[in-house]
């Protein structure tokens, strides 16, 4: 079996494959979130859609250690 590229936090527990998924799910909303702040600097995003992505953010990071 590989190795992946993620691990939970010590208190988080989900089975394998549920983890697997849900760290896609997060890569993505990482990869929205470097998105929107690139266009957060050319004053394109609106407010709420960031502060919905910080919390994505916020939540991911309470989920895996990155």
């Amino acid at each position: 079996m590989e190795k992946s590229a993620w691990s939970l936090q010590p208190n988080v527990r989900m089975d394998e494959k549920l983890a697997s998924d849900v760290a896609k799910i997060a890569c993505a909303l990482q990869s929205l979130s470097v998105y929107t702040s690139q266009a957060l600097e050319e004053d394109e995003t609106p407010d709420s859609l960031k502060a919905i992505l910080d919390d994505g953010m916020a939540a991911m990071k309470r989920v895996f250690v990155w």
